[in-house]
């Protein structure tokens, strides 16, 4: 990439090699796009330029004397349109999605330098996420506007099969292999304008789809587009919890033994704390804490819900950046480093990274190197020697 310098070999080996070898930092791994034309005029970066996309390793540890460092870069194709990265469950492997072509792009983490592998699926327009079976033996990558989920060996990365769900946008996807079920979002087309509802119940084993589940009390169609999924660590029956997008709540799915099918309902109403465009959720402790992103105008929340797992209780808003997404969480439970940009939406496309002090819950510094440079950020995971799956 021409703006960000190349690093001398020998840094990036012990940086990104031996990650141990250094005591203070800690290593995100983030995948950027080019800023929109008029935001660039706002951080008053001019002149004519190409759209660049690429994946950048940085330090983020705000007290290493290389904080905020590009110790890597892989360029990729500039009409990638490069989504997010996923770790299958051992984070020994790296997926990234990809808006703008029809490509899963897989790489080992235990290789230098990197190497991406590319994944044809044609019959996917626009690849949202990557979930993994609580073996990691099966990926799922969901297709938004083409309403299919394409199935694949995490061994090989060979395609083995696809769901296809007619008349739906899946983005958020969650196995739960003990009663034989998958669920998906139902969230909005690739224009944002046509915001679905619902969760659409597959039968895990056979892909066959058994119906839907509507995500709101709101008279249909309400358009609440419900985006994440993800299942309480440790919940029997089995709590899923999922963010609406446009609804501005967090609604649950539980399972029923009894009538074999989920009862829903709201666990949290986001807007009365200025949490619009809900987005990503972690669990730590556990499943005792849940981080939920909102990105208008930008917030990282924490709940508590070590006594109720349906019942979450807010404990704090961390004002963060516009556009608050994806969360990077360490191991040790001190630091969680909030990607501040949604998709180049306009007011939720700051470009920043907050550092956030989970122990003494405020931001205590802001990485702005991709921002600076007239990039936004679309997705952060922490390299795996830092890394906490959080539930994912």
């Amino acid at each position: 990439m021409k703006q960000i310098a190349t690093c001398i070999v020998a840094v990036l080996i012990a940086a990104v090699v031996a990650p141990g070898s250094a005591k203070s930092e800690i290593l995100a791994m983030m995948n950027y796009e080019s800023k929109p034309a008029e935001s660039l005029k706002a951080l008053k970066l001019t002149g004519a330029r190409e759209r660049e996309e690429g994946i950048a390793i940085i330090d983020v540890d705000p007290n290493a004397p290389t904080f905020g460092k590009i110790l890597m870069d892989i360029p990729l194709p500039s009409d990638l349109v490069a989504h997010h990265i996923f770790y299958d469950r051992k984070m020994e492997k790296a997926y990234v999605t990809a808006l703008g072509k029809p490509e899963l792009h897989v790489f080992k983490l235990n290789e230098f330098p990197y190497r991406l592998k590319r994944i044809e699926v044609p019959k996917c327009e626009m690849g949202e996420d990557v979930i993994f079976s609580e073996d990691n033996k099966t990926w799922y990558l969901t297709c938004m506007n083409s309403g299919n989920v394409y199935v694949g060996d995490t061994a090989t990365d060979k395609v083995t099969g696809v769901i296809d769900i007619p008349g739906t946008n899946p983005h958020g996807l969650m196995v739960l292999s003990d009663i034989d079920r998958l669920l998906v979002t139902n969230t909005i087309t690739g224009d944002l304008k046509t915001p679905k509802e619902e969760l659409i119940v597959v039968e895990a084993s056979t892909h066959k789809v058994l119906g839907k589940l509507k995500m709101s009390n709101k008279e249909s169609p309400s358009g609440v587009a419900p985006v994440e999924l993800l299942r309480v660590p440790g919940s029997d029956p089995a709590i899923v919890y999922t963010t609406n997008m446009f609804g501005a709540a967090l609604w649950t799915a539980t399972w029923n033994p009894a009538t074999k099918a989920f009862d829903v309902a709201e666990a949290f109403d986001l807007a009365p704390v200025d949490g619009g465009v809900p987005l990503e959720m972690y669990f730590v402790d556990g499943g005792k804490t849940m981080y939920v992103t909102t990105a208008n105008p930008g917030s990282l929340h924490i709940f508590d819900m070590s006594k109720d797992p349906a019942k979450p209780k807010l404990i704090n808003s961390i004002t963060t950046g516009q556009g608050a997404h994806h969360v990077g969480l360490t191991r040790d439970g001190r630091y969680g480093f909030v990607q501040n940009s949604f998709i180049n939406l306009p007011g939720m496309r700051d470009g920043s990274v907050s550092v956030v002090d989970l122990k003494a819950q405020k931001v205590v510094a802001s990485m702005d190197t991709l921002k600076n440079l007239g990039f936004n950020p679309n997705s952060i995971v922490l390299l795996p020697e830092w890394n906490d799956l959080a539930g994912h």
